[in-house]
């Protein structure tokens, strides 16, 4: 969700994976999925803004135990999986 403002000063938060296009039209129109529009005081740079932004945040908290990614710690690149220790047939570290 996304917080921003209508035309008449009141808050909305708006589910920003329903948002099919911005445009300028002179005012800032959000049409949405669903084919409702909406008129925020906000400029299109500002809401793909809070939507990227928004987006980081959901990835943030993503984990992915299956290629060993653990995000939530915070930005981090991911890198090559560590290689379990090779060991021979009795069990023991080569």
């Amino acid at each position: 969700m996304i917080r921003l403002t209508r035309i008449n000063k009141s808050c909305l938060a708006l589910n920003a994976d329903l948002i099919k296009f911005v445009e300028m039209a002179p005012d800032t129109v959000i049409t949405l999925s669903t084919g409702e529009k909406v008129v925020v005081t906000e400029s299109v740079e500002q809401i793909i803004a809070l939507i990227i932004q928004f987006r980081r945040s959901v990835l943030a908290e993503l984990s992915c135990p299956a290629l060993g990614l653990y995000v939530a710690a915070g930005p981090a690149t991911p890198g090559p999986h560590p290689r379990p220790e090779a060991r021979s047939e009795s069990g023991r570290s080569l």
